[in-house]
């Protein structure tokens, strides 16, 4: 509710980082709804003069932002610093999608006219964004929607709004009018004051698929606002056909535990060939125990730190021991290595032939694994999830990667790569609970305005050859 005190605390220590009093939707609304208008009248160069401004900003508060996300969500600090560099990229890789996916063109039409074919913005779009990349998915809403002429409400995670009112700073540091891009603190009641609002013109939102499946239900009477959902992945990893069991084991690790699992994209199912199962085991289990896991700033640098905080730490540590009574085999135990505070280590369980398959998102290092005897078993094991946003294949062989590629259900397929690590540059997004088909990333321009075709002639002149009496 308004006037409730947001706190936000480091995970990796328990201190204070910052407080706020949560905002008030209705007022943040109107006011983005008052400056829209003209933000939108402004020639599309001097937006993209404006933003290259907030990238500028950006790069010069780049240190004190690193240093501040990583304190929020404690991320080590070069995974930080790669957010923060990540942001500063969209804006040149936005106005190049931009032009290519909602650029002005001119087509020729027969008798003396022309169609036209432009974008108009829709108004305010909301941004509801998540804690992982509290600033790097957020931002990739709200670039392409300054871009397009959009003024945006923005409602960062109760779990980081340090970190997201730092970048609305740096919007209105560029000289991006203030009432353009809106900071709207709080939690649960003031995002959903926010999407139900109906001076909104459309909702882009990142997180959890259960908050996104009733967004859709929410939306589904309100055709007339565009609605964005990216919603995350239960996504599979396979391993087939690969003699470098070392590589493999890498992959696997960057592509399960980087972020502390805490990615979307984050692998979360290891399906693998009987055969190479038992020495992959060795070799994942010997790369795990290497793992450094510690606060931001330690040294040497962590390659992972905590989850979020001891809530979400708690729920992970249940339900790993629920997958053991469920008749999962471990692998290697989930633990908590520091008392009282949200740090765990990667929790390794085979699942091969438990009855009850765990479909859900275990926003965590968890990797739950599966033993097959045929490439095609891989592939149903694979697809075997409601969500589709990530998969990737480990093997030498190309013949089984156009095989995979051809029959898994996902809208990121790698090959020899992580499941995780999307660029920027290429569209970005998933089918079934990952998503309502409107990829983000290179793609956003796509759902942040929309095209108006236009006939046109230089002057009125016209004719009925058919259907009229004689004079």
């Amino acid at each position: 509710m308004p006037g409730t005190e947001i706190i936000s605390t480091e995970p990796a220590t328990g201190a204070v980082l910052w407080r706020q009093t949560s905002g008030d939707a209705d007022k943040e609304v109107a006011l983005a709804r008052a400056s829209w208008a003209a933000w939108a009248a402004h020639p599309l160069a001097y937006r993209i003069e404006a933003l290259r401004r907030f990238a500028n900003v950006v790069r010069q508060k780049a240190d004190a932002f690193t240093d501040l996300l990583a304190r929020e969500t404690g991320k080590p600090l070069w995974e930080a610093r790669t957010e923060v560099e990540t942001v500063i990229a969209k804006v040149d890789i936005s106005i190049t999608a931009f032009s290519e996916r909602t650029g002005q063109r001119r087509i020729d039409a027969p008798m003396n006219t022309r169609l036209a074919l432009r974008h108009k913005p829709h108004g305010v779009l909301a941004v509801l964004g998540p804690y992982n990349f509290p600033v790097h998915l957020p931002n990739g809403h709200i670039v392409p929607a300054l871009l397009a002429g959009n003024a945006v409400v923005f409602k960062p995670s109760e779990k980081t709004p340090a970190s997201g009112a730092f970048l609305v700073d740096c919007f209105h540091a560029a000289g991006i009018p203030a009432g353009c891009v809106r900071l709207l603190v709080g939690g649960p009641d003031e995002g959903k004051a926010l999407a139900g609002h109906p001076d909104i013109d459309g909702l882009l939102f990142t997180g959890s698929a259960n908050t996104g499946i009733a967004l859709n239900r929410q939306f589904a009477t309100k055709p007339e606002k565009i609605l964005a959902l990216e919603m995350g992945g239960n996504n599979p990893i396979v391993v087939w056909d690969t003699p470098d069991l070392y590589s493999a084991a890498v992959l696997v690790v960057q592509s399960a535990f980087t972020t502390a699992g805490q990615r979307c994209t984050a692998a979360r199912r290891l399906i693998v060939d009987e055969k190479l199962y038992e020495p992959l085991m060795v070799e994942l289990n010997k790369l795990i125990g290497r793992l450094i896991i510690g606060e931001p700033h330690a040294d040497p640098a962590p390659f992972m730190g905590p989850v979020i905080d001891n809530d979400s730490a708690d729920m992970l540590t249940e339900s790993f021991l629920a997958l053991l009574t469920m008749g999962g085999r471990p692998i290697r135990h989930m633990e908590r290595p520091i008392e009282g505070r949200p740090f765990l280590t990667p929790g390794v369980i085979d699942m091969t032939g438990v009855a009850e398959k765990v479909d859900v998102e275990l926003f965590g290092p968890i990797l739950q694994v599966f033993r097959v005897n045929s490439f095609e078993e891989a592939i149903v094991e694979a697809n075997d999830t409601r969500y589709g946003l990530s998969a990737s294949l480990i093997s030498q062989n190309p013949k089984l990667y156009d095989q995979f590629w051809a029959n898994i259900r996902a809208g990121i397929v790698n090959w020899n790569r992580p499941t995780n690590g999307a660029s920027s540059a290429a569209p970005f997004g998933g089918v079934g609970w990952s998503g309502n088909h409107r990829p983000s990333a290179y793609y956003a321009a796509d759902y942040c305005a929309y095209p108006v075709v236009s006939s046109e002639s230089d002057s009125a002149r016209a004719s009925m050859g058919v259907g009229l009496r004689d004079a």
